[in-house]
């Protein structure tokens, strides 16, 4: 009997010293580093909520140090898995915005720019190359609005949070890795992650801090000297993406080799006898796969799964669903809710702070997060302001956040280079410079240059966006087009009759630009229009002969409402656009007549009109397939010149597709019509489209030469009009140079009825000044 007290006695405490072993241990997971390789980590973490796994420390590099980042501010797995699936992620990660916060105010006419080489500029003319590949604008906030409150209710401090975090980051500099323990969360999080020429680096304790890859890229070392746990389950995401040589891709994958390099360099490390080593099968997938998110999460899940038996050997301690939602719960109970006293702005005079301060508007004592988040997204709108980093701060005094806002850069110039090439006498090059200056209002001038033996044109603005309670420029404008419709033998089936057309146009206008809402722009615009047009009357041309002259001079007067959500800056197969304009034209008619014309002496008459328009444009994407329409009509009182070859050429004209602009096709021409298209995208390839679009043109009333042929003025005809077809087959690659395009070209003109067109770049014009 009293063997079996003892014996029982014995067992009790083997069991007591068995509990507290088991509820002592203490559990550290480490992150790889690996790009878009890291979305497994979201996976392991999946497993090990759903087998009741305890993590009591994360350690995490790069994409590593946002999942446990993440993670440690107390959001489960699904809702990080939820945050990295959406859409607007995807956008996020490459530098887009999402559809709602893409404002429309400061986005500028698209021209035919292919090159963009961003410099720097101080105030001693010093220039630096701006060199990253991806914009930051968006994953920056992102991070501090998921991270704020978890840094406030940790007090700064990483073992605070709810799991006690490292992040790894690189002082490039000194050649060391630096280990992150205190300060903003996002900060740590988003210095972690900052591949060279991928991301910019930004400061931490006055410390330019890159990617925590560079040095180490698996920190178990770190986890080793900084918590010290029983066991480590250490995820390396970032083996060799490939075992062999790829042959068949090299030439694709050589462009990104270095981020390979610096995101796949880790090695197993040393985990000891209780370390537990997972690594997904990622086999084919590279760093930046961003899109394959889902798949990648799934290969950490089930990698970890088949790692159970050594997972549950190695650890017996359990917390149950119910415990780690309370654990979150008492956690979050903790923060403050995402209020704002205010917005602080650093590197910035006190006439900038001014300007910006009309930016970010409250209509209550506090800012609201969504009256932050828009104000920083119209703020990053304005090509200046996306240098800028943003960081949320709490204020003990007020009880409430501080939003603010870093300047990373003085001045900006940009410099475009783009053009086409075309298998007509279409090809161009294309020029740009565009400069910006930020003092009590933000300047943005702009220079540029089309050249090519079709068209012509010089183009300056200097747009002055003035601090104001509500937003609002002003942008002085004159442009010069030069182009010169000449005889072709680009077109095949219909022999082409010639057209000798040589014409100029100038416009010196003042244009007021307002934002309507988040999505639409009032434009209203006031100028001086002095143009010149030269042609023949007849189809014959001699050397000898004289061309008619006529020149329009007076001013234009309109308002336009526009908004552009397209995709693309030409075969664009997403978005919508919009353009609702009227506008009133007073001018003087100037016609010196050339020996084509029937009239002696020259003549001069005054003229006055009105002209509305509307324009809309809409692509619906389901997969591989989108299709589109497009609606335009024209409405105006415009009269009649001198002649009727005059009276065309300044007659509105519908150009639906990318050649219309260097045609001059009669039939597409009327003071007043309506048109109607529908165009369909079938993807091939990511970036190979085969496109078909078809459009019909109706005339109010055809414009015609009088038919008794006793005189060339221009009159309506009598006769109904007839619906006039145009259409296009293409096939259309998508590339860093702009489209590269083959197309097949119709129009219901006897003389321009089928044409070949292959360029490569953005065959793209200046308006014109009666546009």
């Amino acid at each position: 009997m009293k063997t079996m007290r003892v014996f029982r006695f014995a067992i009790c405490v083997i069991l007591t010293l068995f509990s507290l072993k088991s509820s002592a241990q203490k559990v550290g997971l480490v992150f790889s580093g690996g790009g878009a390789k890291g979305f497994a980590h979201i996976g392991v973490l999946k497993a090990l909520e759903e087998h009741d796994i305890p993590i009591d420390y994360i350690v995490g590099t790069s994409m590593g140090g946002i999942v446990g980042g993440l993670y440690s501010a107390g959001y489960s797995a699904i809702e990080i898995e939820d945050i990295f699936i959406s859409d607007d992620f995807q956008l996020w990660i490459i530098g887009k915005l999402s559809s709602k916060y893409n404002y429309y105010y400061s986005k500028k006419e698209p021209n035919s720019s292919i090159l963009n080489v961003n410099l720097l500029v101080d105030s001693t003319l010093n220039a630096t190359l701006n060199s990253n590949i991806a914009s930051d604008i968006s994953i920056n906030f992102l991070l501090v609005e998921y991270l704020a409150a978890a840094s406030q209710a940790s007090k700064y401090n990483f073992d605070s949070l709810l799991i006690p975090f490292r992040a790894i980051a690189s002082d490039i500099f000194t050649q060391s890795e630096v280990i992150l323990k205190e300060g903003t969360l996002s900060n740590a999080v988003r210095t972690s992650f900052t591949v060279p020429f991928f991301y910019r680096p930004i400061k931490i304790d006055n410390k330019y801090l890159f990617d925590g890859g560079i040095y180490n890229n698996f920190p178990i070392n770190v986890m080793q000297d900084e918590f010290d746990p029983e066991v480590i389950i250490g995820v390396n995401v970032s083996s060799k993406t490939f075992e062999e040589y790829p042959y068949d891709q090299d030439e694709k994958l050589i462009a990104n080799s270095l981020l390979f390099s610096l995101l796949d360099n880790s090695k197993p490390g040393t985990l000891g006898e209780n370390g537990i080593y997972i690594e997904p099968n990622l086999s084919g997938l590279t760093s930046l796969d961003f899109k394959r998110v889902k798949s990648i999460i799934d290969s950490g899940y089930v990698q970890t799964l088949r790692k159970l038996d050594d997972i549950h050997s190695k650890i017996t301690r359990r917390v149950n669903f119910k415990e780690r939602t309370q654990q979150r719960e008492e956690f979050k109970s903790k923060a403050k809710p995402l209020k704002f006293s205010g917005v602080r702005y650093h590197g910035f005079n006190s006439a900038q702070r001014k300007y910006l301060r009309g930016i970010f508007r409250k209509k209550g004592e506090y800012h609201t997060l969504e009256e932050i988040k828009v104000g920083y997204f119209r703020l990053v709108s304005e090509e200046y302001f996306k240098k800028i980093y943003p960081n949320i701060t709490f204020n003990d005094q007020s009880g409430a956040y501080v939003f603010e806002i870093f300047a990373m850069s003085e001045k900006n110039l940009n410099i475009g280079f783009g053009g086409v090439i075309s298998t007509r006498s279409t090809s161009e090059i294309f020029l740009s410079s565009e400069f910006y200056h930020f003092n009590r209002a933000l300047f943005n001038h702009m220079l540029s240059f089309y050249s090519g033996r079709f068209y012509q044109s010089a183009r300056v603005r200097s747009r002055i966006n003035l601090p104001a309670s509500k937003q609002f420029y002003i942008e002085p404008e004159f442009v010069f087009n030069h182009w010169k419709y000449l005889d072709s033998d680009d077109f095949f089936f219909e022999e082409r009759l010639p057209t000798i057309v040589d014409q100029i146009d100038r416009k010196f206008v003042l244009n007021l630009g307002l934002p309507v809402g988040n999505f639409y722009k009032a434009t209203f615009q006031g100028g001086y229009l002095n143009n010149r047009d030269l042609y023949s009357n007849n189809s014959d041309f001699f050397s000898t002969d004289t061309l008619d002259q006529l020149k329009l001079k007076g001013f234009r007067y309109g308002v336009e409402l526009s908004r552009n959500s397209l995709n693309r800056k030409q075969y664009p197969n997403s978005g919508n656009y919009l353009e609702l304009s009227l506008n009133y034209f007073d001018m003087k008619e100037i016609y010196i007549p050339g020996n084509t014309s029937f009239i002696a002496l020259s003549q001069e008459k005054n003229h006055h009109w009105v002209r509305g328009k509307v324009s809309w444009q809409q692509y619906f994407r389901h997969g591989w397939y989108s299709h589109g329409y497009f609606i335009e009509g024209v409405f105006s009182n415009q009269p009649f010149f001198s002649n009727f070859l005059g009276t065309l050429l300044s007659s509105p004209s519908f150009n639906p597709l990318q050649d219309s602009k260097t045609l001059f096709l009669q039939k597409l021409r009327a003071h007043n019509y309506i048109a109607l298209g529908q165009r369909n995208v079938f993807s091939i390839t990511k970036n190979l489209e085969f496109r078909l679009e078809g459009y019909m043109f109706k005339a109010i009333k055809n414009i015609i030469i009088d038919p008794s042929g006793t005189s060339q003025s221009a009159e309506y005809s009598n006769e109904i009009p007839g619906v006039f077809f145009s259409g296009n087959a293409s096939f259309v690659l998508n590339s860093p140079l702009g489209p590269v395009s083959l197309n097949l070209n119709y129009y219901d003109d006897r003389e321009t009825r089928f044409g070949f067109l292959f360029h490569i770049g953005y065959l793209l014009f200046n308006k014109r000044s009666l546009e």
